[in-house]
């Protein structure tokens, strides 16, 4: 897809366009903010690199993914992350922080270390996602500065969206929530 040449992505990813506009959107998040912090080549590649990826399966159909990971039971929307995770690792990635920042970006995990949280930060504060803005912004622009606070409050706004919406919380974003508190 051109879309997914223009954001370096594997030629096995399988993004929209407006997949590709997200994904692009929360690189330059990651991006912005391991400038502010000051972070060192080897995190801000691997943050960057957590960012660029974590989505390079979404657009993939339902089947493609289960067959990858052998999974009948998991909620169609939570497959993208593990299979891509799988995927990275079949060709290589050895990164563990970014492996496991990816396989579990959409519902946390309680041993993540800086860069799966700071995905999972990035994902939630994308600027083009349409509700809470200013909110969102406000987290945004706070994470160079108290990342470890913005987490949490990151965290705790995903955990209220659940709950209002009645949304069921997956048990590994119910630990993530718990590791916090």
């Amino acid at each position: 897809m051109p879309a997914a040449a223009s954001i370096d992505l594997p030629a096995w990813a399988r993004v929209s366009r407006e997949r590709a506009a997200h994904i692009m959107r929360v690189v330059s998040l990651i991006d912005r903010w391991a400038a502010a912090m000051g972070l060192g080549e080897t995190e801000v590649r691997a943050w960057r690199d957590a960012a660029r990826l974590h989505d390079a399966l979404r657009d993939a159909p339902e089947h493609e993914l289960r067959e990858m990971l052998g999974d009948e039971d998991m909620p169609a929307p939570l497959l993208h992350g593990p299979a891509t995770a799988a995927r990275l690792r079949a060709d290589g990635e050895r990164r563990e922080d970014v492996l496991d920042a990816i396989a579990h970006h959409t519902v946390g995990s309680p041993t993540w270390g800086a860069a799966g949280r700071a995905l999972y930060m990035a994902d939630f504060l994308d600027p083009g996602r349409d509700f809470a803005r200013t909110e969102r912004a406000a987290l945004a622009a706070r994470v160079p500065v108290d990342f470890d606070a913005t987490f949490r409050a990151v965290v705790e706004n995903r955990i209220d969206w659940a709950r209002r919406k009645g949304v069921h919380l997956h048990p590994q974003s119910v630990k993530l929530w718990e590791s916090i508190q």
